[in-house]
Formats: C-alpha cells, sequence, structure tokens
C-alpha cells in the first residue's frame, strides 16, 4: 500500500459528501480572497468561508501546498474552520515535509473524488509557485484536483485563501518577486517576478495581498501595466475580499484597495517605469466595489454620514495643511495619503520612493503625485479605533526622478 493510499484510508479525510443541496443550485461560485496573516480569532472572515461554503457541516478542503510544513499550515486552518463550523480536512498535496508523491496525488482518482465532492477549498499561505507546480502538470494543463477544485467552485462552492492562495486567484501572479522599490526600477520578467496563477477570479482583475503593510500598491500599478490589467484588488492582512460574480464586499481587520488603470497611460521615453492617471479607491470594512460597473458602496456606517464631497463647493474639508510622504511605499502610507488628500483644501499631494545610497541604482528614485478629480469622493465614520475614511477615485501619476546624492549631510 502507497503512502497515498494509507492516507486516503483513514477516516479523518474520507470525508466525501453531496454537495449543499441549497449551494448545488447556484450558477457559479464565491470567493474568499485574504490579504495574508489572518489571525485565528478573526471570526467573522472564518465564518464568511463556512457560510459561503453551505454553513454547519460544510465539507472544506484545505490545501497546505503552500506552505513550507504543508501539514501543520492545513491543520491550523482547520481547526479554526472547524471551529466556525465546519468538516474542514486535509488534502495531502504538498512538495516539502511530505511522504506522499504529490505527481501521484494529484492524480489519484480517490482523492479527486473527495475534493469535488467538498463545499468549499482553502489554499493556506506560503509560496504560491509550489501550488501552481503541484496543480499544473508538467505540460502546464490542468491536473484531475486542480479540475476538481473548478468543479467545486462551478457548482456553487467557495474557494478561499490567504497571502500564497489569494495570489493564485488572478489568472497571472507574482512569481519571486524583489521589493517593490527595486522592481520598479528595474523592472519585471515572466518567468521570473511574474508566474501563471490559477484565474478563479477571471482575467479581467488581478489580485495582490499583503498590501498595505508591505506597500504593494505600487508594484501593482508595474504588473497591471505590463500585463494589460485595467482593473485590480490589492487586500490588506487580517483582511478578506469577498466576491460572488462582479460584486466584491470587504470584511475583517482593515481594508483593499482597488486600483483602475482604464484612463492611464506611460511615456516609453522615460528610462524607467512611469504611469499617468492610474486611479485609486480604498475600500474600509463593510464597504462594496462592482467592478463591472466601477460603483462603490459605502458600509451603512458611513452611507448615513454626510459625504466628503471635494467638488462641493459648500463642503469645508478638514485638513488644511498640505501633505508630504517621504516614503510613499511605508506600512498604510498610501491609505492616509488617499484619506488626507480627499479631506483637504489642496488639491495634491506628493509622495516620495527612493533606496539605500548603496543600491545599485541610488539616484534613481520615483515621484508619487496623488490628485482629485471630478469624480473623487470620500466617506467618513468615527469609530473606537479612530478615524476612518472610505475614498473613491484618486488619480495618481508616478515618474521616475534624479537624486543627488549624498541625500543630506551633517550640519
Amino acid at each position: 500500500m502507497t503512502s497515498l493510499q494509507r492516507w486516503l484510508a483513514t477516516p479523518m479525510v474520507l470525508a466525501p459528501t453531496l454537495l449543499n443541496p441549497s449551494m448545488a443550485q447556484s450558477t457559479d461560485g464565491s470567493l474568499v480572497m485574504i490579504g495574508g496573516a489572518l489571525r485565528y480569532d478573526n471570526a467573522e472572515v472564518w465564518q464568511r468561508v463556512v457560510t459561503l461554503a453551505g454553513g454547519r457541516g460544510a465539507k472544506i478542503a484545505v490545501f497546505g501546498t503552500a506552505a513550507e510544513n504543508p501539514m501543520r499550515s492545513a491543520t491550523n486552518a482547520i481547526a479554526a474552520l472547524n471551529k466556525a463550523g465546519a468538516e474542514a480536512f486535509f488534502v495531502p498535496i504538498g512538495l516539502r515535509q511530505i511522504d506522499i508523491d504529490y505527481k501521484a496525488a494529484v492524480h489519484s482518482p480517490q482523492l479527486v473524488k473527495q475534493v469535488a465532492s467538498a463545499n468549499g477549498i482553502y489554499f493556506t499561505g506560503g509560496d504560491q509557485l509550489r501550488i501552481v507546480q503541484a496543480l499544473y502538470d508538467d505540460k502546464g494543463r490542468n491536473t484531475p484536483v486542480l479540475d476538481a477544485v473548478w468543479a467545486v467552485y462551478r457548482k456553487g462552492g467557495v474557494i478561499a485563501g490567504t497571502s500564497a492562495g489569494a495570489a493564485v486567484m488572478s489568472t497571472s501572479m507574482f512569481g519571486d518577486p524583489k521589493d517593490p522599490l527595486t522592481m520598479l526600477k528595474n523592472g519585471m520578467y515572466e518567468g521570473k517576478e511574474t508566474a501563471r496563477g490559477l484565474g478563479f477570479i477571471g482575467p479581467d482583475v488581478f489580485v495582490d495581498q499583503h498590501l498595505l503593510v508591505r506597500g504593494r500598491f505600487a508594484r501593482m500599478l508595474q504588473i497591471m501595466q505590463m500585463w494589460g490589467y485595467q482593473q485590480g484588488v490589492g487586500i490588506d492582512e487580517n483582511t478578506a475580499v469577498v466576491m460572488r460574480g462582479l460584486d466584491a464586499e470587504v470584511i475583517g481587520y482593515r481594508g483593499a484597495l482597488v486600483v483602475d488603470l482604464s484612463e492611464s497611460s506611460s511615456d516609453n521615453k522615460l528610462p524607467a517605469f512611469n504611469i499617468r492617471n492610474a486611479k485609486l479607491s480604498y475600500l474600509d470594512h463593510g464597504d462594496r466595489y462592482n467592478f463591472g460597473s466601477k460603483t462603490l458602496t459605502p458600509a451603512p456606517s458611513k452611507a448615513t454620514e454626510p459625504r466628503v464631497d471635494p467638488n462641493d463647493t459648500n463642503y469645508t474639508p478638514y485638513y488644511q495643511t498640505r501633505n508630504f510622504a517621504p516614503n510613499i511605499l511605508g506600512n498604510s502610507t498610501v491609505v492616509e495619503v488617499m484619506s488626507n488628500l480627499i479631506d483637504n483644501t489642496h488639491q495634491e499631494t506628493i509622495g516620495l520612493a527612493f533606496g539605500d545610497p548603496n543600491d545599485e541604482k541610488p539616484e534613481l528614485g520615483f515621484e508619487f503625485r496623488f490628485r482629485k478629480g471630478k469624480d473623487s469622493m470620500g466617506w467618513y465614520a468615527g469609530s473606537a479605533a479612530g478615524e476612518d475614511y472610505t475614498v473613491a477615485n484618486i488619480y495618481v501619476d508616478v515618474t521616475p526622478v534624479h537624486f543627488n546624492h549624498p541625500l543630506y549631510r551633517p550640519y
């Protein structure tokens, strides 16, 4: 008996069930894309995954494939899902620290049947390249297990994933990327910084994760321009974007950034990445967005408050001082800039990105010029944690600039 056969013979894994009848009547499923660092006490996100899988007793197949230790990563997720009412089980497909040949496992009829019978799929975090390496064959075709995952989704199930598990939702994804500033300076290349994803969200929307805390919005602009994406969504940590069709909702701890490049352009005569008229919207907890109509609907707590309308002559902005961001790629800096600008008497804000003087290209940096437009709008609500803004349609131009060195000197 092989390792896979022994595993499939254990009661913990062998738990096939028919799809929940209410879900089987659906024409399509849902996505729960989590920006990474999902806390096990974030009941809202875990419960939503279970609810979309059909509620209490839902069978959720957990792939720890992206992780360094797939079983340990999956075990933690299984515990959280089961606490929320699911009957989650481990799918023994991993490239590391597991004694089952993943190339055999993805073709196992018994495992394929088990995955296909689930109500939902959950991908843990780690390295997204491990997921695609395991679930595509050597010729880039779907393996039978990947077809089973798609079958769950098409029958109305939920596909959820955190960090790497969210990255694979796109048709194209980041593979082995460098930090955002290095990629702005040096460019990105297929097969290195970028790779093929699993594409559950479809070919028209790009997905990125760990977005705000790691300043990754800049690399979103770059990869979307490179691949011709007009729309994208970047999700912060401990936060999820739930999608059904073209409708998205933000749940969890923080928020997500929607990127729209439909009106953007670039100048190929400039020496590095540049873009003009990229449009950014920040969605906070409870906000909704439709990628078809490009309509942002604020959370109910904000919808009852006066709008922050910079184009209304009767509106008095709260902020009077011009803002400046010396490190636009810092933790959540882009959201702070957008929130300040929408409620500011000034029309523009400048942010800078530059590196270590010992970098390969120390003189090359980037100016990020944020500005309001005729369709810019904001919503505000006070909370126990502070002030929460939702911001629609802030425009940004990114231009390479030259820095003199040394940048500073003692008096």
